[in-house]
């Protein structure tokens, strides 16, 4: 049974998640919303924003990143060069952005954020120009209560993911597991193992056919490893 203190995830499909404290404040990681065909339409409105995190700045993950902010001048939290690519130059949330660099840690709201490694790409398009956006990221985000959560972004898997399991501890691991652009199922059981977490959330399959990587697949590359919990959650859904 996982205890998230009080805080709740929601799926938002994809890689997308929003994060809510006790007392109200809202995050969501990798702002692909309402153009992500994932998306429920009851979560396309988005009422309240404190925080953005990036991961990195492809467009299935920063899709919306740029409507959000308009809409509700939320912190912005993400690595140095890519929040400065997206962000600085002439669109005016100046004020907003918290850029990091892998290591690092910041509070912003109620939130404690340590930047990780991953192992991807990393750029952004505008007007058809693909523009390097520095390197991508996980996040490891601390909430309210001591409950901690690991969003690995977009990766591959490397083995110092043992390394932020024995340092950071998180509680719950989000883990892709589509394949092709990202670790597949056979991977990410081997990462769970790394990371030594009882609870996951698999992201980043199922959104399009070439992401082939199933929760199934990732069941039976799991089956040996005791008290897993996998919870496979479908968009709109929440822990």
């Amino acid at each position: 049974m996982l205890d998230t203190k009080g805080n709740r995830i929601t799926y938002f499909g994809h890689s997308t998640f929003s994060l809510t404290t006790p007392s109200g404040q809202v995050a969501i990681i990798d702002p692909w919303v309402m153009t992500n065909p994932m998306c429920p339409g009851a979560l396309k409105t988005v009422p309240r924003l404190d925080v953005i995190f990036l991961s990195h700045a492809h467009t299935d993950h920063s899709g919306d990143l740029l409507a959000l902010a308009k809409q509700h001048k939320p912190k912005i939290v993400g690595i140095f060069e890519t929040l400065t690519c997206l962000l600085i130059a002439g669109k005016g949330f100046e004020k907003e952005i918290c850029p990091m660099g892998k290591g690092g840690s910041q509070k912003v709201g109620e939130f404690e954020v340590t930047m990780t490694h991953a192992f991807h790409s990393n750029s952004w398009d505008e007007n058809g120009v693909r523009h390097y956006a520095g390197e991508p990221a996980g996040l490891v985000i601390r909430l309210p209560g001591g409950f901690a959560i690991y969003h690995a972004g977009d990766t591959a898997l490397f083995g110092d993911m043992k390394l932020i399991g024995e340092l950071y501890k998180p509680d719950l691991a989000m883990l892709p597991i589509g394949d092709l652009f990202t670790m597949g199922p056979r991977e990410a059981a081997y990462a769970i193992r790394l990371l030594g977490v009882k609870h996951m959330v698999p992201m980043h399959y199922a959104t399009f056919p070439v992401l082939t990587g199933t929760v199934e697949g990732l069941r039976q590359e799991t089956r040996d490893i005791s008290e897993l919990e996998i919870h496979a959650l479908k968009p709109g859904e929440s822990l």
